[in-house]
């Protein structure tokens, strides 16, 4: 019992906001279940390896995983404590392992966001982050996605933001005048292959570490840096787990 982990009383109360509704009896085994999910996330066991003092595996694995529940717990815990005034983004692959990596679909299946690159099979998490390097928004792609279509499709969802920094691989014109549409000032560098330097603020760019260093703490969750979710919902799910853990708790 000892090597298991357990939310605390203060964690509870914070996440307990967003559960889902218990329309038959009430729920009495949340922290119990919680604890167990990240217990399997953060370790990387199978399902059916969980620790049996949290629950029967066939539960955690049911509970909240499909429900979007914690996409959901991510998105209020971070609109409440964010720093936007300013935003990072970037991309970093996630391994596929083989049993993720299946490319049989069935017929009508959107896809599990699995592309294969120079390092094997991977999947893409595009990511925004607030001033401190939290997470605000993910977005998934498969691994040999560009990075500007991760950025057009977290482009709507930017808070207000006075700037926004961003690697070389966001070097694109449509890119800075869209941000500055909303009122960001870009800070990003352009390509060496440029023709015309890039201005921008390099002492205010030094800080964009800080989203490398969320994608590394990230990482450190083991079903976070290998995938074997086969649905690529209960993969972003388990990021967000993980981010909401290990950023706004």
């Amino acid at each position: 019992m000892s090597d298991l982990y357990w939310l605390t009383d203060e964690q509870m109360d914070r996440l307990r906001p967003f559960f889902p509704k218990s329309h038959r009896r009430p729920r009495v085994y949340d922290r119990r279940v919680l604890s167990g999910i990240i217990f399997v996330n953060r370790n990387g066991l199978r399902w059916h390896d969980a620790p049996r003092e949290y629950a029967p595996h066939k539960t955690l694995w049911k509970r909240w995983i499909t429900m979007g529940i914690f996409i959901r717990m991510m998105d209020g815990l971070a609109a409440g404590k964010a720093e936007p005034q300013t935003v990072m983004i970037d991309a970093t692959y996630l391994k596929a392992h083989r049993t993720a990596s299946s490319l049989r679909l069935k017929k009508g299946s959107c896809g599990r966001l699995i592309g294969r690159t120079k390092g094997g099979m991977n999947t893409k998490l595009h990511a925004v982050t607030d001033r401190n390097g939290c997470p605000l928004d993910f977005f998934m792609t498969a691994g040999q996605i560009s990075d500007h279509t991760g950025a057009a499709a977290l482009l709507d969802g930017l808070p207000p933001a006075e700037w926004m920094l961003a690697d070389r691989g966001y070097d694109a014109d449509w890119f800075r005048d869209a941000l500055k549409e909303k009122g960001i000032k870009p800070c990003i560098p352009g390509r060496k292959s440029c023709g015309k330097p890039i201005k921008y603020d390099k002492r205010k760019y030094k800080r964009r570490n800080l989203i490398e260093i969320m994608f590394g703490r990230l990482k450190d969750w083991r079903r976070v840096t290998t995938r074997y979710d086969r649905c690529s919902t209960d993969f972003l799910s388990a990021i967000c787990l993980a981010a909401t853990v290990i950023f706004w708790l």
